[in-house]
């Protein structure tokens, strides 16, 4: 591909180094009301938007989550720490998951830490997914890098005016390809929880 386009990867690459997550000491201790919620949400996964338009989270998002038990209600009209905690991980999950899935994923987790006060609690699995995941970055940027190394030799033989617009659509469907792939494991690995089966 050409160097427009080998810029196009650097972007993407320098990207990534730059992910972060909300580490749980950033959350605020004290209860929140549900436009505080939103307002720390909206502030806190900004760089997340596709579009500056899009909403992280709103009112009607939030009761919706509470009404489907993903969410526990809140106390007297205050969320915890922990609730900005699932609500962190419902947005995450809702891009490739189903409500089912995010529920039967949530449910343990809530049910065991949600609310109790343990050296192991809710934060505590919060952060480890978040360290798990940051240490990961080198290895994505690997396989993207690879990915996109394949799809920059494929089409030799397509007319020349197309073939970067194919090479693009080769690595959109790599990745799509893995991302089709891995959501198949994770529902896969859901089916088989415990709370799976009722």
């Amino acid at each position: 591909m050409t160097i427009k386009t080998d810029d196009l990867l650097n972007s993407i690459l320098e990207s990534l180094s730059r992910i972060d997550y909300i580490h749980s000491g950033e959350i605020p201790n004290i209860d929140l009301y549900m436009d505080q919620v939103t307002t720390f949400m909206e502030k806190q996964l900004e760089s997340t938007k596709r579009y500056p338009q899009d909403k992280i989270l709103t009112k009607t998002m939030i009761n919706n989550y509470a009404k489907n038990d993903l969410l526990p209600p809140p106390v007297k009209k205050k969320y915890s720490k922990e609730h900005v905690l699932i609500l962190i991980f419902i947005y995450y999950f809702k891009n490739i998951l189903s409500i089912r899935d995010i529920d039967l994923l949530l449910k343990p987790l809530t049910e065991k830490y949600f609310g109790k006060d343990a050296d192991f609690d809710l934060s505590s699995v919060y952060e480890e997914v978040c360290q798990m995941e940051k240490n990961r970055v080198q290895s994505v940027q690997d396989d993207i890098t690879a990915l996109w190394a394949q799809a920059s030799e494929s089409y030799a033989d397509a007319p020349e005016e197309d073939r970067e617009m194919l090479q693009l659509f080769a690595f959109i469907c790599s990745l799509s390809f893995d991302v089709y792939i891995k959501k198949q494991i994770i529902e896969k690995v859901i089916d088989s929880f415990p709370t799976s089966r009722h």
